[in-house]
Order: C-alpha cells, then sequence, then structure tokens
C-alpha cells in the first residue's frame, strides 16, 4: 500500500500536466485539430453495423454486400467519414454508391452534423427511422435515393439545420423504371413518392429558422392559394436557395417573398401557381437562378428581368399562353443561361442580343419570335447550345462561319422559313457536334467542304428542305457521323455504297430518295445501322442489303408500293420498331422457320396502318413486349382476339377498320351470363396511354374497366355503336382526350369526369345523353374543347364561375337548353368557335360574347332569340362565322361605319328573322373578306378549326340544306333570306367577289336585277325567289360560268331567258312563277307571250319600245338568229344609244314647236 502512494506521488504532476494538455487541445480551433483522430469504439460499432446492413443494387436487386471501407483501418480515416478531436463522427457522406438495405444504426452516431445518403436505391419509407435522435444535424441529403411514403415528423425537430434535401425521389424511380422495364411508363403515384400529408408545409419547417437551403422537389406538399409562400416568408429569414419543383402548389406566388433579402436561387418549376405578384421584379432582384417553367403563368412576362444585374440563369419555358417581348440588352449583361422555349414570347429577336457575351445556353424552342435571326447571335463566343427551332425565323443561316463560334457544340434551327443556302464551312466549327437544319425551305446545293474528316460533327439533321444536286461526298467523309438524316429533299438518285466510308453511322434518314442499290458491292461492308428510314422511296421490293444488317432496331419502309409477303430475313432478333404501312404486304399464317419464337423479335413498336390486311397477323401472339400497335385504315373484322390484349401495350390503335366485339368471347359470356361474368380481357391493359379504336362497328357497353387505367391518356371510341352509359373515369387521372361522339350513349354526364383535371377534349356529341348544363366543367384549367352536341341536355345555360383559360371550342348546339342566355357568360381568351344553335334560347344576346377577342366561328341559329342585330360584335377581329339563322332578330341591318368593322367575316347568315329595312352602302363596305379574290388553287386547302374539331356549318345551297362538315377558309357566303328586307340592290354589291353562294330570296326586295352582280364570278348559288324583281334577266349574268345553281321564281321579270353558257342548263324551277318571261327552258314562246308588240309608228316612243320587244322575240329564235342579232344588239347598245337618244330629244322638240 505505501508502495502505491509513492507511485501515485510520483505520478501526480504527470498527470496534471497531461490534464492541462488535453485542455489546451480541446480548446483549440478545428483547424488545430490532429487530423488523426481515433474513432470511439462506440462510433465504429455503429459504423461497422451500418456497413453490415447495406449491399450494392446498381440494378435495384441484391447485387454484392457493401465494401465501404477497409474494416483494419481507424474509422476516422473512411472514406466519407468526418471526425472531431475526441473521435465521434459529425459527417457522414455516402452518396451515389447504388446502396440499398437498412441504416438504423446512423441514429446512434448522436453528434452527427452532416448526413449525404443522396443518389442511392433504398426504395423505402422513412417514418421508420428517428431523426430526432441526432439533434446536432446541420446538413440532411436524402435526394433521389427512391424514398416513398409521408416525411416523418421527427424531422421538424432538427433546429439546427442549415441545409435540407429531400427533393427528386421521382428521378430515383425513373433511373429504376428505365433498368427494370425501360418500356413501360413509370406509375403515377412515384411522379411524388414523398408526401406531406400528416405533416404538413408549415408544421415542418416552423422550427427550422437556420435553414438557408430548402429542396423539396417532387415532395407532393399538397396545399393552395399562399399559405405555403407566406410561412416561407415569415419562418425562413435567412433563406438563400428555395427550391420547391413538381410539388403541387396550387395558387399565385405571394409577395411577401420580398421579406428574403438573402434569396439567390428560387425553383418553383411544375407547380400550377398561375401568375406573379405586382412586385415580382423586386423579389427578382437579389436572384441569381429563377426557374419558373411550367407554372401555367399567362399574360405578360415582366422581361425587365432579364435585365437585372445579378441575374445569370431564367428558365420560363413551357408557359404556353406567357407573352412578351425581348428588351434591348446592354453591353455586358451577366445572362449565361436563357430558356423560353414553348410560350408565346413573341416580336423579333434584337440585334442587341449580340451583347450577352457570357450566354453559354440559349434556348428559343416554339416561341412566336418572328423575322430574321440577328447576325450578332453568331458573335457569342461563349455559346454552348444554341436552340432556336420551330418558330417563324425567315431570312438566311446567321454566318456562324464567319466568328467561328469556338465553343458552340449544339445548334438547332429546325422547322423555321430559313431560305438559301447552306455554307459548307457550317460542317466544320470547331466544336460543333449537332447540326440542325431540317424542316426549312434551304434551297441549292451543299458544297464541298476541306478537312471533313476532322470535324467533330456528330449528328446531322438536314431531311424536309429543298436541297437539290448531288450530294457533297465531303459529306461522306465525316468521320465522326452518327446520325444522318436527309430525307425529303431533291437530292440527285444517290448510290448507297456511297455511305460504306460512314463507318460510325447508326441512324440513316433517306426518305423520298431515288436510290440505286449496286449488285457490286459485296466487297464493302455497309456501316451496322440501329435506325433505317426509307420512306417514299418507290420500293417495289425489300431491299436485300437490310439481310446483312444485324444491328438494325428501328426499321421504316412505309410509303412504298412494296408488294407480296413480308421475307423471314427481316425480322431481326434486335428489331425493336417496325413500320411497313401503306404497303400491300402480307404476313404468312405460320413462319416457315424452325424455331418461330426463339428468332423472331421482340418489338415493342409495329405500325401497318394501310396495309389491306383483313386479319390480325398470328405472330403477334407471342409479341409479349409490345408497346405501340398500330393496325388503322385496313380491312380487319370480327372479334379483337383475346391474346392480343397485351399488358405491355402503351399505344394501341385499331381505328378505321370494321371491328365489331372487343372481346373474342363476348357473345358466349352473354349466352351464359347466370355463371357470372368474367373480366373482359381488355382490362388487362393496365399501363395504356393511347388507346383508339375509332370508326369501327363496336358495339354494346363501353368496358368500364377502362376508366381505371391510371394511365391511359388519351381514349378515342367515336363514330361506333356503343351504348349504355360512359363509365366511370375516377381513376384516370391522366386521361386529357375523351372522344365518344356518335355513338347511342345515354343517361348523365359521370361526375366522376371532375377528377380528370388534365383534360383539355372532350368530346360527346352525336349521343343521346340527358343532363343538365355541366358548368363544373369549369373547374378544368386546361379544357380547350367541349363538344355536346346533339344530345338531349336540357335547362338554362348556367354560368360557369371559373375562367376556360384554354378553351377554344365550346359546341352545345342541337340540344333542348332554354332559358335566356346568362348575360355574363364567362371568361374565355382563347375562345375561337362558340355553338349555340338548335335549342329553345330566348331573350337578347349578351353583349359579354364581344369579350371572346380570339371568336372565328359563332353560330346561335335556330332559337328564340329575339333582339336587334348584334352591331357590337364588329368588336370581334377575327370573326369569320356569324350565323344568327331561324330566330327572331329584328329591325335595320346596321353596320358601324369603322373602317375596321368584321375584316375576316366570309359567311354571314341572318335568314329567317324579322330584319326589315334597306341594305345601305356601309353594309356591303363592311364585308371586306368577301371582297378579296381568293385563291383556290392551292395544293392543300385549309379550313377552320383544328385536328380535334373541324368547325362546321348548314347553309342554304343550290336549293337544298346543306351541311359542311368542315368550312373552308375561301368559302364565302352571303344569306338574307326569310326576312322582310326591301329596296332596291344597290351596285355596291359588285364588291363581293369572293362570294360563292348569294342567297336574297323570301324577300320584298323591287327594281331591276342589277348588272353588277355580273361581276361576281365566283358565284356558284344565285337564289333571288320569292321577291319583287322586274324587268329583264341581264344577259351580263351568263358570265358566271361557275354558277350552278340559279333561283328566280315569284317575281316580275319579263323578257326572254338568256341561253348563253350556264344559263342552257337550268330547269323550268329557276323561272316558274314569272309569267311574263319566256324562252326556253319555259314552253312558253317568247310571240305568245303575254306582251304587247307595237307597231312601228310616227311615235318615236313607241317605236324604241317595240326595239326592245323585237329584241325578246328574235332572241328566242334558233342559234344562228341568237348569234347574228346578239351581235347586232351589241352594236346597238355601243354605237346606237346617241341616235336612240337624239330621237327622243326630236320628239320632245316637236312636241314644243306643237305647243
Amino acid at each position: 500500500m505505501k508502495n502505491i502512494r509513492i507511485l501515485i506521488s510520483l505520478f501526480m504532476p504527470f498527470f496534471f500536466l497531461l490534464s492541462c494538455s488535453v485542455s489546451h487541445a480541446l480548446s483549440l480551433s478545428p483547424s488545430q485539430i490532429n487530423p488523426q483522430n481515433h474513432c470511439l469504439d462506440g462510433q465504429r460499432s455503429a459504423l461497422l453495423q451500418l456497413h453490415y446492413s447495406l449491399y450494392h443494387a446498381p440494378s435495384f436487386t441484391f447485387s454484392s454486400q457493401a465494401q465501404l471501407w477497409d474494416l483494419s483501418t481507424d474509422c476516422c480515416s473512411w472514406k466519407g467519414v468526418s471526425c472531431d478531436a475526441p473521435g465521434y463522427v459529425i459527417g457522414l457522406d455516402l452518396s451515389h454508391k447504388n446502396l440499398s438495405g437498412t441504416f438504423y444504426s446512423i441514429f446512434n452516431l448522436h453528434h452527427l452534423q452532416r448526413l449525404n445518403l443522396a443518389g442511392n436505391n433504398f426504395n423505402t419509407t422513412l417514418f421508420q427511422y428517428e431523426f430526432d435522435r441526432i439533434p446536432n444535424l446541420t446538413h440532411l441529403n436524402l435526394s433521389n435515393s427512391c424514398f416513398y411514403g409521408q416525411v416523418p415528423m421527427e424531422i421538424s425537430y432538427l433546429t439546427r439545420l442549415v441545409s435540407l434535401d429531400l427533393s427528386h425521389q421521382d428521378s430515383c424511380y425513373l433511373r429504376y423504371q428505365q433498368i427494370l422495364n425501360p418500356y413501360y411508363s413509370l406509375p403515377y403515384e412515384f411522379y411524388q413518392p414523398l408526401k406531406l400529408e400528416n405533416l404538413n408545409f408549415t408544421t415542418l419547417i416552423k422550427n427550422l429558422r437556420a435553414l438557408t437551403e430548402l429542396y423539396l422537389d417532387s415532395v407532393s406538399i399538397f396545399t393552395q392559394g399562399t399559405e405555403w409562400c407566406e410561412i416561407t416568408s415569415i419562418v425562413l429569414p435567412k433563406l438563400r436557395v428555395l427550391s420547391l419543383s413538381n410539388c403541387s402548389l396550387i395558387g399565385p406566388l405571394c409577395s411577401s417573398l420580398s421579406r428574403l433579402p438573402f434569396l439567390s436561387k428560387l425553383f418553383l418549376n411544375g407547380n400550377p401557381i398561375s401568375y406573379l405578384p405586382p412586385n415580382f421584379l423586386k423579389i427578382s432582384s437579389h436572384l441569381v437562378s429563377l426557374d419558373l417553367s411550367n407554372c401555367n403563368l399567362s399574360g405578360h412576362f415582366p422581361t425587365e428581368i432579364l435585365l437585372l444585374p445579378k441575374m445569370r440563369s431564367i428558365d420560363i419555358s413551357s408557359n404556353y399562353y406567357l407573352g412578351g417581348q425581348l428588351p434591348e440588352f446592354p453591353l455586358n449583361n451577366s445572362l449565361q443561361v436563357l430558356t423560353t422555349s414553348n410560350t408565346n414570347l413573341s416580336g423579333n429577336l434584337p440585334e442587341s442580343i449580340g451583347n450577352l457575351k457570357f450566354l453559354t445556353n440559349l434556348d428559343f424552342r416554339y416561341c412566336n419570335f418572328s423575322g430574321q435571326i440577328p447576325s450578332s447571335i453568331a458573335n457569342l463566343t461563349n455559346l454552348v447550345e444554341l436552340d432556336l427551332s420551330y418558330k417563324n425565323f425567315i431570312g438566311s443561316i446567321p454566318p456562324f462561319h464567319k466568328y467561328g463560334v469556338p465553343n458552340l457544340v449544339y445548334l438547332c434551327l429546325s422547322g423555321n422559313h430559313l431560305l438559301g443556302s447552306i455554307h459548307s464551312s457550317l460542317f466544320t466549327l470547331p466544336s460543333l457536334q449537332t447540326l440542325g437544319l431540317d424542316e426549312n425551305q434551304l434551297v441549292g446545293k451543299i458544297g464541298e467542304f476541306p478537312n471533313a474528316s476532322s470535324s467533330l460533327l456528330k449528328h446531322l439533321y438536314l431531311y424536309k428542305n429543298h436541297l437539290r444536286g448531288p450530294i457533297s461526298k465531303s459529306i461522306f467523309q465525316l468521320s465522326r457521323i452518327e446520325i444522318l438524316y436527309i430525307g425529303f429533299n431533291n437530292f440527285d438518285p444517290m448510290k448507297l455504297d456511297m455511305l460504306f466510308q460512314l463507318k460510325k453511322l447508326r441512324n440513316l434518314d433517306l426518305s423520298n430518295m431515288s436510290l440505286l442499290i449496286g449488285s457490286d458491292n459485296k466487297g464493302l461492308t455497309f456501316p451496322q445501322l440501329e435506325e433505317l428510314i426509307l420512306r417514299s422511296c418507290n420500293l417495289t421490293e425489300f431491299p436485300e442489303f437490310i439481310k446483312t444488317q444485324d444491328k438494325l432496331v428501328a426499321l421504316d419502309l412505309s410509303y412504298n408500293q412494296i408488294r407480296g409477303f413480308v421475307p423471314n430475313w427481316l425480322w431481326k432478333t434486335t428489331l425493336l420498331s417496325l413500320d411497313l404501312s401503306f404497303n400491300a404486304i402480307d404476313f404468312p399464317i405460320e413462319f416457315p422457320f424452325f424455331d418461330a419464337i426463339s428468332t423472331f423479335p421482340a418489338l415493342r413498336e409495329l405500325s401497318l396502318q394501310s396495309c389491306n390486311i383483313s386479319t390480325i397477323p398470328p405472330f403477334l401472339k407471342s409479341q409479349d413486349n409490345l408497346e405501340a400497335l398500330y393496325l388503322s385504315n385496313n380491312k380487319i373484322s370480327g372479334s379483337v382476339p383475346n391474346w392480343m390484349w397485351k399488358e405491355s401495350l402503351l399505344f394501341l390503335d385499331l381505328s378505321s377498320n370494321s371491328l365489331s366485339s372487343l372481346d373474342q368471347f363476348s357473345l358466349n359470356q352473354s349466352q351464359t351470363s347466370s355463371q357470372g361474368s368474367l373480366p373482359s380481357p381488355i382490362c388487362n391493359l393496365s399501363q395504356l396511354w393511347i388507346f383508339n379504336a375509332s370508326y369501327n362497328k363496336l358495339s354494346g357497353p363501353i368496358p368500364s374497366c377502362l376508366g381505371n387505367i391510371v394511365a391511359l391518356e388519351v381514349l378515342d371510341l367515336q363514330k361506333n355503336n356503343f351504348s349504355g352509359s360512359i363509365p366511370d373515369f375516377a381513376k384516370a387521372l391522366r386521361l386529357v382526350t375523351l372522344q365518344l361522339n356518335d355513338n347511342k350513349l345515354e343517361g348523365k354526364l359521370p361526375r366522376s369526369l371532375a377528377s380528370c383535371t388534365m383534360i383539355q377534349v372532350l368530346n360527346l356529341g352525336n349521343n343521346t345523353l340527358c343532363d343538365t348544363f355541366p358548368s363544373w366543367l369549369g373547374k378544368f384549367s386546361k379544357l380547350k374543347f367541349i363538344i355536346l352536341q346533339a344530345n338531349r341536355f336540357y335547362g338554362p345555360i348556367k354560368v360557369v364561375n371559373n375562367n376556360f383559360r384554354a378553351l377554344d371550342v365550346l359546341d352545345i348546339s342541337f340540344n333542348n337548353f332554354s332559358g335566356q342566355l346568362p348575360t355574363e357568360l364567362f371568361e374565355a381568351p382563347k375562345l375561337r368557335s362558340l355553338k349555340i344553335s338548335g335549342n329553345k334560347l330566348e331573350g337578347k344576346l349578351p353583349r359579354s360574347i364581344a369579350n371572346f377577342r380570339k371568336l372565328e366561328v359563332l353560330d346561335l341559329g335556330k332559337n328564340r332569340l329575339h333582339d336587334t342585330f348584334p352591331f357590337w360584335l364588329v368588336e370581334l377581329p377575327y370573326l369569320k362565322v356569324l350565323v344568327l339563322r331561324a330566330n327572331r332578330f329584328y329591325g335595320t341591318i346596321e353596320f358601324s361605319m369603322d373602317e375596321n368593322a368584321f375584316p375576316m367575316l366570309h359567311i354571314l347568315d341572318l335568314a329567317s328573322n324579322n330584319f326589315s329595312g334597306e341594305l345601305s352602302v356601309g353594309f356591303f363596305k363592311a364585308l371586306k373578306a368577301m371582297s378579296i379574290m381568293t385563291n383556290g388553287n392551292k395544293a392543300k386547302p385549309d379550313y377552320i378549326g383544328e385536328r380535334y374539331y373541324q368547325d362546321s356549318v348548314a347553309i342554304v345551297n343550290k336549293g337544298s340544306v346543306i351541311f359542311y362538315q368542315k368550312i373552308l377558309t375561301i368559302f364565302a357566303c352571303l344569306d338574307l333570306s326569310g326576312n322582310t328586307l326591301h329596296g332596291r340592290i344597290i351596285g355596291e354589291i359588285q364588291n363581293l367577289k369572293s362570294l360563292k353562294v348569294l342567297n336574297l330570296s323570301y324577300n320584298s326586295f323591287f327594281g331591276s336585277i342589277p348588272l353588277a352582280l355580273a361581276n361576281l364570278t365566283d358565284l356558284e348559288s344565285l337564289d333571288l325567289s320569292q321577291n319583287k324583281f322586274s324587268g329583264k334577266i341581264p344577259l351580263q349574268l351568263s358570265r358566271l360560268t361557275f354558277l350552278e345553281v340559279l333561283n328566280l321564281s315569284y317575281n316580275q321579270l319579263e323578257g326572254s331567258i338568256p341561253q348563253s353558257y350556264q344559263f342552257g342548263t337550268f330547269s323550268n324551277d329557276s323561272y316558274r312563277g314569272n309569267p311574263r318571261l319566256c324562252g326556253p327552258p319555259l314552253t312558253r314562246k317568247c310571240y305568245e307571250a303575254d306582251v304587247p308588240i307595237s307597231p312601228l309608228g310616227k311615235d318615236a316612243d313607241s317605236w324604241v319600245d317595240g326595239i326592245s320587244v323585237w329584241k325578246i322575240v328574235l332572241m328566242g329564235y334558233g342559234s344562228g338568229l341568237i348569234i347574228g342579232f346578239s351581235i347586232g344588239f351589241t352594236v346597238l347598245n355601243e354605237m346606237g344609244n346617241k341616235w336612240l337618244d337624239s330621237c327622243k330629244r326630236n320628239r320632245k322638240k316637236n312636241g314644243k314647236k306643237s305647243k
């Protein structure tokens, strides 16, 4: 014991010094800590548990045990592990290692400050983990690691958090989908895998006041209004980065974001925030990066934001109704990235765009810019990517070859109206890898260019231009070229052996070219293609060089003249996509090669449209990976075989055949219904995006399971014989297009459609649906087409509280709607066609219709509307068709004298009303569009309307009511029949030179038929019947060589009927009810007509009258006399008028003398 005390006394000073040294060490700053920290046993134990709980899963399935670290070394030296001086783990970075498994032991590291698990494949929930056990955490990154479900409440307890990143779990699941099943779409629920439901956004952030970075992209926040925005501005004053893309934030951006003075990055893309606050320019003043793409923004964008001194990157793309014009850019503007694609920005690009010297990426795709591309854009030396495709640019290609643009890698000018030739040095820009000049109007030859073999060009798109001559040999010396699209030009015939030099070529398009396929190329090796497009090449057989293409993935031989059976060698085992449409081909019932199933390709896409096939090819039975199948416009009849309903199908087009049933055994099932109904095989299509079975003979009820397909976006069953009610679509949340028109459907509109908020096209016309006006459709902000015509809808048309921001067409014609139209219908700034005809509406026409400034077609015919002529409609600058027929409109037809009145109106139908008065000069002057001679010889006719809806109109033409399913833009019609208009037809009518149809029948017009009508040389139908016209039929009307129908019946016309040109083709009906008319086609001879013939006498007046009588009589004789006297009549008109006038003057003089 004594010895022990001695030892203690000896070592006590040493222990004191040691403790002082430790205390001093602990007081040092982190930079002074010895980097060789020793891991504490408890920390090492937790990390070892983690090591054994994780495994590698690069394909989202177990691959191998994770070998993260060398376990023989100190854990503080392990990669991704950081320790403090005492040996506690304060940082753990296991990002992007394809890890899966569990990580419970992490929460035993209570000193942890930084945790990064981003970019892994965990595929699990987070609620099982106790985040509140690591309260010192300042940085948490769990992004892109396949976490799903509810965000755990415990994260809200981490009050020291400076950076929180839970973003982009959807990207992980997209990666997951591409690996496990690359040809299936991602299920809807995985677009927002993480959710804030039980834990709302406010609860999550209210304690996280230290946050400077918040990333919740693709976390479903489920909030409306400005609540999320207001609480962020109050709770997070230090915020520098706010990233909430694709979070389902509904409602406007709040003005209080201006309270965040440090905010430099704002990413809100993919949220329908709809509009920006008035102070948005102030909010943006500190921003460096801004992303508002796909936010459903509309109106005018404050482009002054592009001039803010700190702004480096801005993306406002995919806001289709967002307008504005680019400002003038000052020198040394700081912008580096500018993306405005798919917006309504318009105007010319300023020449000052060349001042954006720091610009690296410029994307103006699918905007409404026009004019020439400024040449200064070719002097942006930092530019890496430039995309100006699919706009309205004209002029020539900017002189990129002059300035060199040394960093330009991607240049796309596709889909414009560029003219001129292509400078050959464009192909050898120093960094250029992709060049897109397709779908323009470029002409001329492509010249040879030096150093082609050293060019970096990989992708070249020149198709759909007017290039001609031989293809430049330099093109075939581009040694790095992988994609070559040069089809649809006017090149000389091309030898295929020119392609043998392009060893790296993978994708080739030679469509619409004459190919010289030689037989002397056996010693040459054709490049192994992955895609080959030979559309419209006048091929009469399958090209044999395809035999050696053993890597072919996609083959397009459509629009040729190939006939007969498809050869066996075409079915490459690598083939995924095949298009043989518009060829008269066939398939054998059984394939002759030995093992048909194992050697047959596993197709993903097959197109056999218009191939004249009568049965569904039997080889499809083994195609279990088929995604897209197009069999439209064939002669397939009967039932669809049940084996064809592949679960893999995403796109299926069976339209325009003669199919009678979608279920092969539906008849047998109906006969054995007592045994219980089996689910239809079509219900297997759980992944289906687009299904088109229109224009067939399908009958029975629509399969109800179609409404349960979550992925369904387009369902087109129009023009069949389906009956019963419309299925429930509560689960089809992605539905964009629903076309069930022209069937025999009945019942009410299913209210489940209210869940389909993505819908754009709703066409239910020509059924027997019976319901009230669906005002609830107003909640659909993306709805473009509502077509309910020819059903049995009834009751008043109710006011729609919501705005139809995108509505293009509303057609509710030919129903049983009644009552008065609301004074304020709804706001629809894009409405182009409004059809309410064929109902029982009454009262006055609401003036709010004038607010539809984009309106082109307004059809209110066949109602009971009682009002004066709506002169205020002249405010609609684009109105082309106005139909008010068969109502109770009254009063005079008065047009504004404004020169801009009705500038585009070319169909005006006011028939069968109570209009009265005379037609004024202003009336005819206002119809400017009818005064413009149109070119009817265009190769492709233009119609009013779009792809999903062609405007139609019913017009009395050629004596009958004709229904025009499409309205040509050159078709001009004026119908004022069935009113009480009176007076003379004034000469200004001759200005309506483009008229095809003129109907003034059933009025009280009087006087002679105006000679001015002879100037309407495009006229095809003229109806002046049931009026009080008198005098003779002007011979000049025979100039109307296009006239097919003429009706002058029931007037007071007299004299002989002209016989030249078209007049020889008209029947008695054209002239009946005019007892003083004579000559063919009437049986009444002109000398038998009830017209007194005065003999020549001393009275000069009688003599002149006799001349006119004799003209009538003589014109009724044979053709020789007609021609002869016609000449005489012409001479008399042109040379003898002065003599006749002198006779009249002499008579008057004689009369005075006799007095």
